[in-house]
């Protein structure tokens, strides 16, 4: 059996050996509810904290200011609507090229009388700054802005969107679930009152996340129950979840991150000498394994298709959107015209990525183009 190239990082990762042990370690041995007062109860509850302490210092927060959750979409969700639903109403202003889990929660809070601003990007996906200044309003209550696109990579200056909010005396909360641990976060420097975060994105298991909630931060639960989570998350915690998360964090390094640095320059460069190509999002500012590329003529389903056939895992988008039929909300705001949105090809490389399956990639997508281009009808 040949070896598969995977190159879809953005959607999943694979969940690093070390973490995978310390799991079943949790699921086997120290099975405890954390929420039991006998010594497995309360192996369990030191392994909680201990792993909250570990996301927590990871952005410089305390450990108090750390909730889980089951994942980014569920932090989005408790973020945005432990917001609205403490004040009751009110103004809310979010992006264009934001995640589903935050255009469909404000989609679904506009449906309950709340007040929402989509502020617009320019052609590599920053955020337009004077366009969120003037949307301000004095009923304004919170700031949703995604820190790192997820389809373009696109790194938002979330120092200045929180300076303005901070002038304005509105929340800021920012999805950080492609950027954790591939760019510094550092809640004391930066005014952030939440941040969502997530495991499976960093080799860490699928089904566990978490959301920064600076301390003195209006917000309301979402579920109700017991008083787990600082009473703003009811339901026995995911301890072997958790802790995996936590020893995702613990592996991540800068090391990695010129790793992929390096490699995402080399598929960029070397994919941006084919003719008619075009790199969505910008080349500075962009996350350090996200590589997002258009190819005049062709389909990028059937690019993905063919680089499948060969054993290498890619994208069109987001893994989220991936099985709809339209051109990506992300790739349109850019102001690309819908046929060269779907010619798009997403590869999102991780620190298990070599050089070599990078090498083969770039031998084989010149191929794969040139054959698409040689059948299509719009050329």
């Amino acid at each position: 059996m040949r070896n598969i190239i995977y190159m879809d990082n953005g959607a999943t990762t694979k969940v690093d050996k070390k973490v995978a042990d310390k799991i079943i370690t949790y699921m086997t041995e120290k099975y405890g509810n954390a929420s039991s007062l006998h010594q497995k109860g309360q192996e369990a509850k030191i392994a909680l904290e201990e792993s909250r302490a570990i996301i927590a210092k990871s952005i410089n927060a305390r450990p108090s200011e750390i909730v889980f959750t089951s994942g980014g979409s569920e932090s989005d969700n408790l973020a945005i609507k432990g917001v609205a639903y403490a004040h009751k109403k009110g103004h809310i202003i979010t992006s264009v090229i934001e995640h589903p889990a935050v255009l469909e929660t404000v989609k679904e809070l506009k449906n309950e009388g709340f007040d929402i601003s989509l502020i617009k990007v320019d052609s590599e996906g920053f955020v337009d700054i004077e366009e969120l200044k003037n949307e301000i309003r004095k009923d304004t209550i919170l700031v949703s802005i995604m820190h790192a696109n997820n389809e373009i990579g696109t790194i938002q200056d979330i120092e200045e969107i929180g300076k303005i909010c901070k002038e304005n005396k509105i929340i800021f909360h920012t999805d950080a679930v492609q950027s954790y641990t591939k760019f510094p976060l550092d809640v004391r420097k930066i005014n952030i009152d939440l941040i969502s975060l997530n495991g499976h994105k960093i080799h860490g298991p699928k089904g566990i996340g978490a959301l920064y909630i600076k301390e003195g931060t209006k917000i309301k639960r979402l579920i109700d129950g017991g008083k787990h989570e600082n009473k703003l998350r009811a339901g026995t915690e995911n301890i072997p979840g958790i802790v995996g998360f936590a020893e995702a964090v613990k592996i991540a390094d800068f090391g990695h991150i010129r790793h992929m640095q390096k490699l995402k320059d080399k598929l960029i460069d070397s994919l941006l000498k084919i003719e008619n190509t075009r790199l969505n999002g910008p080349k500075e500012k962009r996350l350090c394994n996200n590589v997002n590329i258009s190819f005049k003529y062709v389909e990028g389903e059937a690019i993905g298709g063919y680089l499948d056939a060969e054993g290498i895992c890619s994208s069109t988008g987001s893994a989220c959107s991936s099985k709809s039929l339209e051109p990506s909300h992300v790739l349109m705001a850019l102001g690309m015209k819908e046929e060269d949105a779907h010619g798009s090809l997403r590869l999102t490389i991780s620190r298990f990525t070599t050089e070599e399956e990078v090498d083969i990639v770039l031998e084989k997508i010149p191929k794969i183009i040139e054959k698409l281009r040689r059948m299509s009808p719009f050329k």
